[in-house]
C-alpha cells in the first residue's frame, strides 16, 4: 500500500511565536504552577520555622568638647572631624573592650542565643555525635591541654564575637552621627544592648577624660612641689655665693668703679707731671737751664754784660788794665756761679723726675690692683647673675604650673563628655528577620522563575510524542488515532477492552471509529491490519480487541489473531488459558474449527497464541501463515493481528510483511520519538506498509490544554456529541 505523501520537516525551526510560548505553558501548566507554588511553600515553612530576629537602633553624635588645658592637648585634642575620625569612632564601638562590659551587665554570658555552650543540641547534632562516638576509634588517653594563653576563655571569646556579630556601628552620611543597631531574637534585649553600650560609651570618654585630668593634675603637683624646693634651693645658693664673693647688689661695684676713674684721672696728672719733670731735666741737660730757672737767667745775664763791658775795656784800656783785671775776675767769679747755678738746677730737676715716675709707678700700681679687683668682682657677678637667672626660670614655670592647676580645677568642675544620645533604642514591633513579605514576594518570583525554567527544561528534554503534530513532523506518519485514556471513575467496574463495546457512543468508541475509517478511506482497503508498538506496555493489545469489537458493532466481519506466541494476551482477556490456538494451528497440530472462538460481547471471532516455541518465527515463515491470511481475507472484512513488539522479536517483521497494513501504537507522552522511528525504519525494511501511529492512553483535558490542532479531537466540549 503507497505511504501517504507527508511534507518534509523544515530546514530549521522557526522562531517560538507567542501563542506557541503559551501553549507550551498550558500544556505543562500542572507542572509551572506545581514549582511555582512549591519555592514559595518551602520559603513559608522555612520563615515559620526559623526564628525571628529584632533589631534596634539608636544614635548618638560625637561632638568632642573646645575646652582643654595646653598640657592636656596631647592627651584630649579635639581635632577636625573627618571620615576616617568617624569610622575611628565606629571601630571603638563595636570593639570588645565596650562589647564586655556590655555583655556582663546584659548576662549575655548566659544566654543561649549567644553562648553556644548552652544551646540544646538538635536531632541531627546528637546522631552525628553518637556515630561520632561510635564509629571512631579510642582516643589513647593524653594529659590535659595546657591553657591557650594566660586569662584566656575560648567559650568567652565565642559569646564576645557573637554579640559583636549581632552590632553594627555605622557613620550617618557626612555628619557626626553614629548609628548603632543590635540584633537579638528578644526586642527588649536589642533595645537594651545598644542603649547599654552607647552609656557605655559615653561613660568611658568622660572617664577618660577624668582620669587623664587626675593624672595631669597629679603630675602638676608633682612638679610643683619639686619647683617650690628648687627654688628656695636656688635662692640658698645664691645668698651663699653673694656672702662667699662678698658682693653687696649696688654698692660694692659703684665703689670699685669710682675708685678706678679717680686711680685713672691721678695716674693721668701722675704721668703728665713726669713728662714736665722730664721735659725740665733734658733742658737742663742740654744747657738750657736759663729756661728753666730764672736765677740762671739772671747769673748769665750779668755774664753777658761783663763780657761786653769787658771787651769795651780792653778796647780802651787794655788787658792789663787794673779796671779789666778787676773786671775779669769779677766775670770770673760770675762764670763760676752760673756754672754752679746750672749744675743745681740739674740736681734738681733729675730729683722731679725721679719722683714724678715713682708717684707713675706707684698709681699703675694701685690700678692694676683695682682693676683685678673689678675682674674677680665681675667673674663672680656673671656666676650670679646666671644663678639668679636660673631661679627666674624655675619661678616663671613654677607660676605656670599653678595655673594650669586652677585651670584643671575649673574643666574638672565643667568636663562633659564627647558623645551624646541623640535619641535611644526602643524596642522595635515587627522583627527584621525573617522580613516575611518581602521574602515571600521574592520567593513567589523565584518560584515563578523555576516553574518557568522546569517548563522550558521539559519542553527540551522532552522526546516523547504529545500529539499529533509530533506524529506528522517527527515520524512522517499520520495519526491515525488519539485513543483516550480511560480513568478509573469512568471505567467503574468495566474493563477498558469492553468500555468500547459496553459504550459504543463514548469518545473511546469514536476514536476506535476514526482509526478504523483511517484505514477504510485509504486507496486500497487493508484487511489484513498488523497492530503493533515499539516496547511493550504501549496500548496495543488494547486496541486491537476494541478496534475488533468496534468493527463488529458496525456491521463488519471482524477475526483477531493473537501473533505474540512468547507472552500471549488475547487468552488472559477472554478466559481461554490453555487451550490450543494459532501456533498449534500453523503446526498442523489442531484443526482450524478447534482454535476459533467467539467474543462473548460481540460477533468478533478471535484465535489464542496457543502453545508458543523456539519455532514461531519459523512458523510465520511458513506457508501455512500465508495461506491462512489469504483465507482470512476472503471470509473476513477486517483481519486484525496482534504482534509482538518491534523490537522486541523478529517476528513482528514477518508478520507485519504479511499484512496489508501496519498500524503503530505509541503511548501518548511516554513513548519516545526515537524508538516509534526505530520501529517504524525495522518495519519499513521488512518492506511493511505502515500506515499510521495511533497515540494510546491520551489525557483528554491534558491534551485540550496542550494547544495543539489535533486537542479539539478530544476537547471536552464535545461531550454533547458523546454518550459516557
Amino acid at each position: 500500500m503507497p505511504l501517504p505523501a507527508l511534507p518534509a520537516p523544515p530546514a530549521a525551526d522557526p522562531p517560538p511565536s507567542a501563542r506557541a510560548l503559551l501553549a507550551v505553558l498550558r500544556r505543562r501548566l500542572a507542572v509551572f504552577l506545581a514549582c511555582a507554588a512549591l519555592i514559595p511553600t518551602l520559603a513559608a515553612l522555612a520563615l515559620h520555622k526559623l526564628p525571628h530576629r529584632y533589631t534596634a537602633s539608636g544614635t548618638l553624635i560625637y561632638e568632642p568638647a573646645a575646652f582643654k588645658p595646653r598640657e592636656l592637648q596631647s592627651i584630649l585634642r579635639a581635632g577636625r572631624i573627618t571620615r576616617a575620625v568617624m569610622a575611628s569612632q565606629a571601630a571603638v564601638l563595636s570593639g570588645l573592650r565596650l562589647i564586655e562590659p556590655m555583655a556582663e551587665r546584659l548576662h549575655l554570658f548566659h544566654d543561649p542565643e549567644f553562648n553556644p555552650a548552652l544551646r540544646r543540641p538538635g536531632h541531627l547534632a546528637r546522631l552525628l555525635a553518637w556515630a561520632r562516638a561510635r564509629l571512631a576509634p579510642p582516643a589513647p588517653h593524653a594529659a590535659p591541654a595546657a591553657p591557650i594563653g594566660p586569662g584566656l576563655d575560648p567559650a568567652r571569646d565565642q559569646v564576645l564575637l557573637a554579640v559583636q556579630a549581632a552590632l553594627t556601628v555605622t557613620p550617618v552620611g557626612e555628619s557626626r552621627v553614629l548609628k548603632l543597631s543590635f540584633t537579638a531574637r528578644d526586642p527588649v534585649l536589642a533595645a537594651a544592648a545598644v542603649n547599654t553600650l552607647m552609656d557605655i560609651y559615653i561613660r568611658g570618654t568622660l572617664g577618660m577624660k577624668y582620669r587623664a585630668v587626675h593624672k595631669a593634675r597629679a603630675w602638676l603637683q608633682a612638679r610643683a612641689a619639686a619647683l617650690r624646693r628648687e627654688v628656695r634651693q636656688s635662692a640658698d645658693r645664691i645668698a651663699a655665693f653673694r656672702a662667699r664673693a662678698g658682693l653687696v647688689r649696688g654698692v660694692h661695684a659703684g665703689l670699685a668703679t669710682e675708685q678706678i676713674s679717680h686711680l685713672s684721672a691721678t695716674l693721668a696728672q701722675a704721668r703728665a707731671a713726669l713728662a714736665a719733670a722730664q721735659g725740665k731735666a733734658a733742658a737742663a741737660a742740654g744747657g738750657d737751664a736759663a729756661s728753666i730757672a730764672p736765677s740762671v737767667t739772671r747769673l748769665r745775664a750779668d755774664q753777658t754784660a761783663m763780657e761786653a763791658q769787658l771787651q769795651s775795656l780792653l778796647t780802651r784800656l787794655g788787658p792789663n788794665h787794673p779796671e779789666v783785671i778787676a773786671l775779669r775776675g769779677e766775670l770770673a767769679a760770675t762764670t763760676r756761679a752760673v756754672a754752679a747755678e746750672t749744675a743745681r738746677v740739674q740736681a734738681a730737676t733729675g730729683a722731679e723726675v725721679a719722683a714724678a715716675a715713682q708717684r707713675v709707678r706707684r698709681l699703675d700700681a694701685d690700678l692694676a690692683r683695682a682693676r683685678r679687683g673689678i675682674d674677680r668682682n665681675a667673674r663672680a657677678e656673671i656666676g650670679l647673675r646666671a644663678m639668679e637667672r636660673d631661679s627666674a626660670v624655675k619661678r616663671q614655670l613654677l607660676v605656670r604650673i599653678l595655673e594650669r592647676l586652677q585651670e584643671l580645677g575649673q574643666q574638672a568642675a565643667v568636663e562633659e563628655p564627647d558623645a551624646h544620645e541623640v535619641s535611644l533604642a526602643l524596642p522595635p514591633t515587627a522583627p527584621s528577620f525573617p522580613r516575611t513579605a518581602p521574602l515571600l514576594a521574592a520567593s513567589v518570583a523565584f518560584g515563578l522563575l523555576f516553574g518557568l525554567f522546569v517548563v522550558y527544561l521539559l519542553e527540551l528534554t522532552d522526546t516523547t510524542l504529545p500529539g499529533g503534530d509530533a506524529v506528522r513532523l517527527f515520524l512522517r506518519r499520520p495519526c491515525v488515532a488519539l485513543i483516550p485514556d480511560l480513568r478509573r471513575r469512568q471505567l467503574g467496574r468495566l474493563r477498558v477492552e469492553d468500555y468500547a463495546a459496553l459504550k459504543p457512543l463514548s469518545a473511546f468508541a469514536e476514536q476506535l471509529r476514526g482509526l478504523r475509517a483511517a484505514l477504510w478511506l485509504g486507496t486500497l482497503r487493508p484487511r489484513a491490519v498488523a497492530i503493533t508498538a515499539a516496547r511493550p506496555a504501549e496500548g496495543k493489545t488494547t486496541v486491537a480487541v476494541a478496534l475488533g469489537r468496534s468493527a463488529c458493532l458496525s456491521g463488519e466481519r471482524a477475526i483477531l489473531l493473537d501473533c505474540d506466541l512468547r507472552h500471549p494476551s488475547l487468552a488472559g482477556l477472554f478466559g481461554t488459558e490453555g487451550q490450543p490456538g494459532l501456533a498449534d494451528f500453523l503446526r498442523g497440530d489442531t484443526p482450524w474449527e478447534a482454535v476459533v472462538r467467539k467474543d462473548p460481547l460481540t460477533s468478533l471471532v478471535y484465535v489464542g497464541a496457543g502453545q508458543g516455541g523456539a519455532d514461531g518465527f519459523g512458523l510465520f515463515l511458513s506457508g501455512a501463515m500465508a495461506q491462512l491470511l489469504q483465507r482470512l481475507r476472503a471470509e473476513f472484512d477486517l483481519v486484525l493481528l496482534d504482534t509482538p513488539p518491534a523490537l522486541a522479536m523478529s517476528d513482528t517483521r514477518v508478520i507485519a510483511r504479511l499484512a496489508d497494513a501496519t498500524v503503530l501504537c505509541a503511548r501518548w507522552r511516554h513513548t519516545p520519538r526515537e524508538v516509534a522511528l526505530a520501529a517504524i525504519e525495522i518495519l519499513e525494511e521488512s518492506q511493511a506498509a505502515v500506515v499510521g501511529v495511533a497515540l494510546t492512553r491520551v489525557d483528554a483535558r491534558g491534551h485540550a490544554r496542550a494547544g495543539y490542532a489535533d486537542s479539539a479531537m478530544v476537547d471536552p466540549r464535545l461531550n454533547r456529541y458523546v454518550t459516557e
